[in-house]
């Protein structure tokens, strides 16, 4: 396989974990008022629990029939690469924000819109794991750890920031910070540019990313299932841990408030959560030299159980707190542990679509928690919504430790 390191200057790698960060960092604010605030967003525009439900799973669907399919794209040599995709995923989500700020809209064209946006915004986060190793196999010093850290500790600070903002100014607020996020993101993402011989990233990635070792590229599902066993079946696990995960997230709003919180406590939440991604995320390469990440992984979902658990028994905020710090061994862990998984252990070809599986599997859970947690919430109760969830994570954990004990990680094996 060629590689590039020499064509990078030496003068300028200082700067890619930096540039890289920056990138993360504008993506984690727009996650944080796209998607821990949906709920909040959605509600103040009139829309009950079930139809957050509805609205939040018919995007996830979307996102997860869509995610594989334009990782293949990308995959295959052509016009579409890993920094045009984001770009054009950019251009979306602020035209989609700008409408809603503007234009007065019914709950059909919020409805729409916003399922567009929150859409969009999960779609291209794998795309963006993706450009880093794309961006690393051609000799850039890009610390991934360090920079996706960062890029939670922007959604922490973020989170501890606008809770309080929405509940004195309106959910409005959550428009103007996608707009600037988004026009920072575009020009961050039109600079990040390879610089090879001349050459953009589009010609240089279309050999590197295409030189098949075995002349076999898994572009279907069968055939990626048959090459990656452990990882396809470990994916169902993921579903699982993510149906708990994303219905405290989603939710999470009716939950502090069950407690007798509010805006201000769920970005305190949200706040504490994320900034605890930092050290794990920061630290994981040093960490994969003493727990490999298949390990990692399982370990992560013990922690995703743990975390829901909790909340089944909480009476306060206090509680509601110690909840959220399992993030620093549940989602902090799991997010770079499956990067690296993917990026070791399959071939080169294949890890754009193994990282869109990823978030495909992380999108599907969010399906089903969107699907059933509101109906839930709004007939029976946050409690039965808990306990509901909890019973799905530990059947996920039983199938994520079988996957990765006890099947071959790659064909062959």
């Amino acid at each position: 396989m060629t590689e590039n390191k020499a064509t990078v200057p030496t003068e300028k790698k200082g700067f890619w974990t930096l540039r890289y960060t920056l990138l993360n960092a504008a993506y984690f604010v727009a996650f944080c008022t796209i998607h821990a605030y949906a709920a909040v967003y959605l509600l103040a525009n009139g829309f009950s629990n079930t139809e957050v439900g509805i609205l939040l799973a018919a995007a996830n669907i979307v996102s997860a029939i869509f995610q594989p399919i334009i990782a293949g794209v990308i995959d295959r040599p052509g016009p579409l690469t890993n920094r045009s995709f984001i770009l054009i995923s950019v251009a979306v989500i602020f035209a989609g924000s700008m409408i809603l700020w503007l234009i007065p809209c019914g709950k059909a064209a919020i409805f729409i819109i916003y399922a567009v946006i929150y859409m969009i915004q999960f779609a291209y986060q794998p795309v963006m794991t993706a450009l880093c190793f794309e961006y690393q196999k051609a000799g850039c010093d890009i610390y991934y750890g360090l920079a996706r850290g960062l890029g939670s500790a922007s959604f922490a600070v973020t989170a501890a920031i606008i809770g309080g903002i929405v509940e004195r100014n309106g959910e409005t607020v959550l428009l103007y910070v996608n707009i600037v996020t988004m026009l920072i993101s575009a020009l961050l993402i039109i600079t990040f540019v390879l610089p090879c011989n001349g050459k953009d990233d589009k010609t240089d990635t279309s050999v590197t990313k295409h030189e098949a070792k075995d002349g076999v590229i898994h572009n279907s599902l069968s055939s990626f299932a048959g090459a990656y066993p452990a990882f396809m079946v470990f994916l169902i696990g993921t579903i699982c841990f993510f149906f708990a995960h994303n219905m405290i997230n989603d939710f999470m709003i009716q939950i502090i408030r069950n407690l007798g919180g509010g805006e201000t406590e769920l970005g305190y939440a949200n706040f504490l959560q994320a900034i605890l991604e930092l050290p794990v995320m920061a630290l994981i390469g040093f960490i994969l030299k003493k727990i490999s990440a298949d390990n990692l992984l399982i370990l992560s979902g013990f922690a995703f159980f743990i975390k829901i658990l909790i909340l089944v028994f909480t009476v306060n905020m206090a509680m509601m707190y110690l909840s959220q710090s399992f993030q620093l061994f549940a989602y902090a862990v799991f997010i770079p542990a499956a990067a690296y998984y993917v990026n070791s252990t399959m071939n080169e070809y294949d890890q754009v679509k193994g990282q869109a599986y990823v978030t495909s599997a992380i999108t599907i859970g969010g399906v089903f928690s969107n699907l059933i947690s509101g109906v839930i919430l709004d007939h029976a109760g946050i409690k039965v919504m808990l306990i509901t969830g909890t019973v799905v994570c530990a059947v996920g954990v039983i199938i994520g430790t079988y996957a990765m004990k006890r099947l071959p990680h790659k064909k062959g094996q």
